[in-house]
Formats: C-alpha cells, structure tokens, sequence
C-alpha cells in the first residue's frame, strides 16, 4: 500500500479579506502557519514517510508545504520538492483581488455562484475548473505523478483548493457533477491509501 497526500495551503492574506486570490501570490495568515503546523503534526502521528512533495510555484502554497515537513520531521525533502506552475490556483481573471461580498452584490449571487461552482463556464478573463482539469493538472499529473504512484510511493501535493479539487476529479474520486460537495479544507491533509494504483481508503487528517 502507498499513500497520496492532497493539502491545501493554511489560511492565506486574501482568504482572511474573503477576496479572489487565484494567481494573486499572497502570504499566510498567523493562523495559516498554525494551521500548517497542525498538517505536519497529524502527517508525523499517521507516520506516513514521503518519497516525493510537488507544489505549485505559488508562497501560500510553498510555506505551508516548508512548515508541515518540518513538523512531520521531514524537512529534507522540501529542498527536493518539485514546483510547478501547473499547480496552481484557479486564474479568476477579472475578479482577482475583488471582495466576494462586494462582488455579489454587484452581479447577483447567482451569477457569481457560476463563476465560482459552474464546472465549464470561466470568470471574465479567467479558468473554469475545467480548464483547470483538462489543460494544467490532469498533464502534469499523468507525466510527473502518476508515475511515482504506480511505482508505489508516497507523494504529497501541497497546492490550492481548485488545483486539488482537479486532482480529486482526475483520480476519478469525484466527478463533475459532484465535486461542488467536496471541499479542501485549508491545512487538512486528504489521504488516499492506494494499492496497485487503486484508491482503497480516503479520509481526513483531523483530531
């Protein structure tokens, strides 16, 4: 049995503001380093040993990763971690640095709902989640990834709620019609317990 470890990044600045963030390349809160803190301390007690880390080329995503392996007592392997563009956040184009609420209020939660949920239709100037699937982490998952699970190691992604939630419709552990109900949590590690490449177990890492 190997392991896929999926991790959303701590809470970051524009989480805090409730502001679109997409490649907008924001910090983490105080409570987002605690919250990285608390992933590595979970990873350490599961004593689950990592072969391989990727993340996205983005901070938020970068530190929670630096700060979770030295928790789980692994911190080696964050000067081998391989970063890529491909993994990251959502682009939400137009509406990067907007406050949600403001937002609503001026195009309708409706419409607004479609741009954040809809799985095929984009924000102005931005990628739907499709996009997200089809044209960034489904390639780099099956070149780079895949390969390491199928050869049986544990991987850890240390990367962005929509990012992730791609990677959770290519392991086909959602699908697009149900992937609205399934939300990354920041700084909750999802585990995947896999044999022979299959998923056998998925939960989370809480107290």
């Amino acid at each position: 049995m190997n392991y896929l470890v999926l991790l959303r990044h701590g809470q970051s600045e524009w989480n805090l503001q409730n502001r679109f963030t997409g490649f907008k390349d924001v910090d983490l809160t105080a409570l987002g380093e605690e919250e990285a803190e608390k992933a590595g301390e979970l990873l350490a007690k599961a004593n689950i040993k990592f072969d391989q880390v990727f993340s996205s080329t983005q901070k938020r995503a970068n530190r929670t990763a630096d700060i979770a392996l030295k928790k789980a007592g692994q911190h080696e392997l964050f000067e081998s971690m391989i970063r890529h563009d491909d993994l990251r956040e959502r682009d939400y184009g137009d509406l990067t640095g907007l406050d949600k609420d403001e937002t609503r209020a001026k195009y309708g939660d409706e419409q607004v709902h479609i741009w954040r949920r809809s799985y095929d239709t984009p924000p102005p100037g931005g990628e739907c989640l499709q996009d997200v699937v089809e044209k960034r982490v489904r390639p780099y998952y099956e070149a780079h990834i895949k390969p390491m699970i199928d050869d049986d190691k544990n991987v850890l992604i240390a990367a962005h709620g929509n990012s992730l939630r791609a990677m959770l419709i290519i392991l086909g552990a959602e699908t697009p019609e149900t992937i609205n109900q399934a939300e990354m949590e920041t700084g909750v590690p999802v585990i995947f317990e896999l044999e022979n490449g299959e998923i056998k177990k998925r939960y989370m890492l809480k107290d």
